[in-house]
Order: C-alpha cells, then structure tokens, then sequence
C-alpha cells in the first residue's frame, strides 16, 4: 500500500511540473456573472449558464415550492419509486419542445451518454466519433465494446473513408457533439445526417452546448439546422448549462426510448434527479422559450468582443457561439494568463490538456445573457494588459 501511495505521489508531483494540476476554488455566492470565489469579488467568464437562469427568481420560486411540497431526494431510481409527476411532465415537455416522440431524463449528461451508446451498441457494432468528442462521448463508445474508431474533426471526407467497407450487417452509430465544447465551433449536422441515411447507421447528437442557446425556439443546433428525429435519432441535451438547473435528457422515437429504458445502465441503475431540480427546470424551459432576448444578447455580446478581439490582434478560434477560446499553446502560458486575468478581477479558465490536445492550451471565455457591452468592454481591456508573453 506504501508504495501504491509513493507512485501517486509521484505522478502528482509529475502534473505539477507539467503545469496540468487541476485546484477547485470555493465559491461563496449564488452563480451569476458577480461571483465571490476565495474570498474576492470577481466578473465571470468561464460559466456555462449562458442564458443566465441559474438564479433567476422564478426557476428558484418552482424549487422552492417543488421542495416543500415533494421534499429533497427523490427516494430510488426511476423504474422502483423515484419518478415523479415532476419528472414526467418534464419528459414531456422536452419532448415536445424538440420534436421528439419522447423524452427520458438521466441524473447527468456525463450517464446520458454513456447509457445510450452501451445501450444500443455491443461487440461487433460500429462506432465512429469526432476525435474532439466530449469525453463522456468517447468513454461511452470505448465502454460499450463495439469497434471504436474516431474521425478527424469536422472532417466529413475522413470520416467516410473511416466508414469504407463497412458491412451491410453491422449496426452503426455516427456520434457527435452539436457545439464542441473546447473550441466552440458547431458539427456539420447537415452532412453528418446525410452519411448516416446513405450507411444506415445512427446518429446521435450531444447538443449540451447548444441546447437553449441555439435555433428559433432554443430548441439547439439541431433545430437550426431543421433536422427532424428521422435524421437525428438521437438526441442529448444537458439541463445544466443553459437551463441553469442540473441533469440531462436524451430525446428521439418511442421504440429507441423504450430501448433505453430497458437497457440503459446508467439509467437503471441511478437514483432519479430530485423531483425539485425537475420542476424548477420546467420553469427554465419556459424561460427559454418566451425569453428569446437572451439568446440575441449572446449573439450581441459575442459580436462585440469578436470586433474588440481583432482591433487588439488577439487570434480566436473559428467560433459564433457563446464559447469564444483563445489558444495559447502551453499550459504555463494558459495559466499564467488566467491568474493575471483572476489579479485584475476576471476570472476566465485556462484549459489543458488531455481536456484539450497537446500544444492547444487556452483561455476558454464564455458569455452570458447577464453581461453588459461594459463587460466585455472591461474583459477587452484585461487581455489587452496581459504580458506579451501570454497574448
């Protein structure tokens, strides 16, 4: 056991030097764009509550009055006696909110997708996905034992030669992230869908970053891109980025949620989301739908600091959503430039990796609907500030 403990110790150490330690910070306030963190006062820019709901009054009143009337746990996994009306009216609304034939919420994205690829894949099956995959996304397909083979991203030419040969007998799965969450850039939906129709395979889609932030309705990349539940089978959407609350759903046809209920471990298994996470997120959804305002704002803000970007000669990756990176390279870089930015008040996250590959460390910027133009206006100043060592 001693040794076992030295070797942590060391590879610990090892993360150290390599600047890749990862340290949590306390923070002392509800979310919002303020946040007290460690015991200062600081403007955020690193949350994935892009709409802003996390403490929005009405989300916190439905919690409140959920909790009171229905009390905290939710007692046992949804199949013994842990689904509630709560849950249930959420499952429908989701689904029709996306156009889905059902619903079927999970405790969390990260069980989402686990769930859904073990569930409907197995040794002999085929699964391709996009090399900058979520990790839930990745560990999924490896778990479920079917042939795991990975595509270059957004590289549509790579991925059908990865699918040359494939026999007519295996059952295949073409998974993707909608917005990938590292670079903020969109999948190619459109042509995605379309390899998949030509193979007979599935395609599922994790919108988490999409989800309420994205398409008319807020309804996500895959409403954009107007792709019905015969294109995209699958569906995932998580419930804590933009709905502001927590856990995660997967949406598509009565026979492929019924599959899952059946199948899906990490949805058997699990004890049920409390009934009042459930019921504030069914006020997040209404949020959603009659607040298209936020969704405009974040177009706004991203707009503003695209152009400030520029004027400064910062280089950004090729995104329009509310994640807007800035790659650094090293990981000392990425992380100086991150405490500089927490001195000056603003914290932004320095990302490296294996979250991110070798050599792309970044400053990972996300907006909110709370933020003003002066915010950005003020981030713009920061990064302007920064030695030019980490610019």
């Amino acid at each position: 056991m001693q040794l076992k403990q030295n070797n942590l110790c060391v590879q610990l150490d090892e993360l150290k030097r390599a600047d890749l330690y990862r340290s949590r910070r306390v923070i002392e306030s509800g979310q919002g764009i303020y946040l007290h963190v460690d015991g200062r006062k600081v403007l955020n820019f690193c949350s994935n509550d892009y709409l802003g709901l996390a403490n929005h009054p009405d989300v916190i009143a439905s919690f409140k009055q959920a909790a009171d009337k229905y009390g905290v746990g939710s007692g046992s996994a949804h199949l013994v006696c842990g689904h509630g009306r709560e849950h249930h009216a959420l499952e429908e609304e989701l689904a029709d909110f996306t156009g889905r034939d059902r619903a079927l919420l999970f405790s969390t994205g990260y069980m989402a997708n686990l769930g859904v690829i073990a569930a409907l894949l197995g040794k002999g099956d085929i699964v391709y996905e996009d090399k900058l995959n979520h990790a839930s996304l990745l560990d999924g397909g490896l778990l479920s034992g079917a042939r795991f083979k990975r595509y270059l991203h957004n590289d549509i030419d790579n991925l059908r030669l990865k699918m040359q040969g494939m026999a007519a007998e295996h059952q295949a799965m073409i998974v993707t992230d909608g917005v990938f969450s590292m670079d903020g850039d969109f999948a190619c939906l459109a042509a995605l869908a379309e390899i998949a129709e030509q193979s007979k395979a599935l395609l599922m889609v994790d919108d988490a970053h999409g989800f309420g932030v994205l398409g008319r309705t807020g309804a996500g990349l895959v409403e954009q891109c107007a792709l019905n539940q015969q294109q995209v089978p699958l569906l995932v959407g998580t419930l804590g980025k933009a709905f502001g609350t927590s856990g995660a759903f997967v949406a598509g046809s009565e026979v492929m949620i019924e599959t899952l209920i059946q199948k899906a471990r990490t949805y058997i298994y699990t004890t049920a989301l409390p009934p009042a996470i459930a019921a504030a997120t069914r006020t997040s959804l209404q949020r959603v739908k009659q607040d298209g305002w936020r969704r405009e704002k974040i177009n706004s803000l991203v707009a503003r600091f695209q152009t400030g970007a520029k004027q400064l000669g910062l280089s950004l990756m090729p995104s329009e959503s509310a994640i807007q990176p800035i790659v650094l390279g090293s990981s000392d870089l990425a992380m100086q430039a991150s405490d500089d930015l927490l001195q000056q008040g603003f914290w932004v996250s320095a990302i490296r990796p294996p979250t991110v590959p070798q050599g792309s460390a970044r400053l990972r910027i996300t907006f909110s609907a709370l933020h003003q133009e002066q915010h950005i206006d003020q981030l713009l100043e920061a990064l302007d500030r920064l030695p030019g060592s980490v610019k």
